[in-house]
């Protein structure tokens, strides 16, 4: 319009082109379709080369249904003698296609109405990368409920889809009759007379479940759109981006969390379609019309059956050892190869089957271990503390910790009639009191003196004040070096009160 009104002012098509920051061939074309009767703007130039092979080329597009490409075309034009650019050939497939879509109409979907229990779809998408390897986003949708699932694996193969399958089937309490799906080659090998050609154990799979597994038709999302939209809003909330500026994920564990953290926010919600939450559509309407879930799973998914030991959580696997969380010492797992150069082991608890190890394939008299499948370590025999067995020993390491230590020292050295010398100790301990005879004897193992008359001669040195420089006593024993002589170099040293208590007991003894 200010073209239009800029040109009435100046009746110049190049002074309206200058004020208005165009072409005056635009202003010119302005001009004749508003004097034409047109809309402004309406008018286009047509490439006069094209026009001989306009009618080839809606046959092409008709025939491709509006998908064929403009350099296809290209192409296939210059062997008839087209001589125009490839820019003018998509400019007029570009028309073609325009006026296909206009004469056949956009596609209408037809409302669903899905009823309770029939339909469950699923679905992948790309998940987030954990140390440099990519993870995969297995979302499932009941249709009726509009209940979403999301699972984080480790990549798409057969037994790890199968146990995600499995899995969810068991979080929404029951199988549905139909499991929709895309046409892998998990689930069809090939197309005959456009007939899909089921795989073996896509069929085995679904009697063992008593569902059947249907596909939609190839390269058409649109009849599965439901799960399509999960998918899209399980990647845009849970895989780390520019858009969202979600951190980088450290571990596995941290995704699963994630996904359960996703499925508590939308399943929890109203939904905008249905306007209830899925959850309760889920528990009152849809989980009575489900079947029941087989109490085994699938084995051919999960590999061979093996039993952890009740003492120690290791798995035999062709002639090698593998780790699993000690937790699971005495139950069944399953064992399998990934096709790669990896073991994974699978157990089968109330929530399904889930992956609870994996390791790299290992050799026969080399395990393969991973710490975190033990408890913490116990102390060991370079690690052991004494303990009491009798009463003598319990007045003895009653003492205090100098008197552990002491014991310790003297076992390692080889100390002969060291039940003797405790004996005295506990003696001396009734008539000096236990505080200076504990640290006597922490002075005692830190210098190695272990002869009868050492504690004595090291107690009474203690008694002089400032003999030695004033120390802390270590009491937590976690705190205490090996063998204890960083802790204990010190040990015997007391304050002018600690030396006129040890004074005020020896003179009324």
């Amino acid at each position: 319009m200010e073209i239009l009104a800029t040109y009435d002012l100046t009746k110049s098509y190049r002074a309206t082109a200058e004020i208005c920051g165009v072409s005056h061939n635009t202003v010119r074309a302005f001009i004749k379709d508003r004097d034409e009767g047109r809309e402004p703007g309406q008018t286009r130039r047509t490439s006069t080369k094209a026009e001989p092979f306009i009618e080839q080329i809606e046959a092409w597009v008709k025939t491709s249904q509006g998908k064929i490409r403009g350099d296809i075309v290209h192409e296939r034009l210059v062997p008839l003698g087209y001589t125009g650019s490839v820019r003018t050939t998509r400019t007029a497939v570009a028309k073609a296609k325009a006026a296909y879509q206009e004469a056949e109409g956009t596609r209408p979907h037809r409302p669903w109405t899905p009823e309770p229990g029939l339909w469950l779809q699923y679905d992948f998408g790309d998940g987030p990368v954990i140390d440099g390897a990519k993870t995969v986003l297995f979302c499932a949708w009941l249709a009726f409920s509009r209940f979403r699932i999301v699972f984080v694996m480790r990549d798409r193969k057969g037994p790890n889809v199968f146990s995600a399958l499995d899995r969810a089937f068991r979080l929404i309490g029951g199988v549905p009759t139909y499991v929709l799906t895309d046409n892998e080659k998990l689930v069809t090998i090939e197309h005959v007379a456009g007939l899909p050609v089921r795989n073996p154990q896509a069929v085995a799979f679904s009697k063992h479940y008593s569902t059947v597994i249907h596909t939609c038709q190839p390269a058409d999302p649109a009849t599965k759109g439901g799960v399509e939209k999960t998918v899209h809003l399980a990647k845009a909330d849970m895989v780390p981006t520019d858009a969202n500026l979600l951190p980088a994920y450290e571990n596995f564990a941290q995704v699963e969390a994630a996904c359960e953290a996703f499925m508590e926010k939308v399943n929890n919600r109203v939904h905008s379609v249905t306007l209830e939450i899925p959850t309760q559509m889920l528990e009152n309407s849809e989980r009575a019309t489900l079947h029941r879930v087989p109490d085994e799973p699938f084995a051919l998914a999960l590999g061979h059956g093996r039993v952890v030991p009740a003492n120690t959580p290791m798995v035999d696997f062709e002639k090698a050892r593998y780790s699993v969380p000690y937790r699971l010492m005495g139950q069944s797992v399953w064992v399998r190869h990934t096709g790669s150069d990896e073991i994974v082991i699978v157990h089968v608890g109330t929530e399904g089957p889930k992956e609870v190890a994996r390791h790299q394939v290992t050799r026969p008299g080399v395990p393969s271990v991973h710490d975190e499948h033990f408890p913490p370590r116990p102390a060991g025999s370079l690690e052991r503390e004494p303990k009491a067995k009798n009463n003598a020993d319990m007045a003895f390491l009653d003492i205090g910790e100098g008197a552990k230590l002491w014991l310790k020292e003297a076992t390692a050295a080889g100390v002969g009639k060291i039940r003797e010398k405790m004996a005295a100790a506990v003696e001396i301990a009734k008539l000096l009191g236990a505080t200076s005879v504990d640290h006597g004897l922490g002075a005692a193992a830190v210098h190695h003196r272990f002869k009868h008359e050492d504690l004595l001669s090291i107690i009474e040195t203690n008694r002089i004040p400032g003999y030695l420089a004033e120390t802390r006593m270590v009491t937590d024993p976690n705190q205490i070096l090996a063998q204890g002589t960083g802790a204990w170099a010190g040990f015997g040293t007391t304050d002018d009160d600690e030396t006129d208590t040890i004074q005020e007991q020896s003179d009324a003894n």
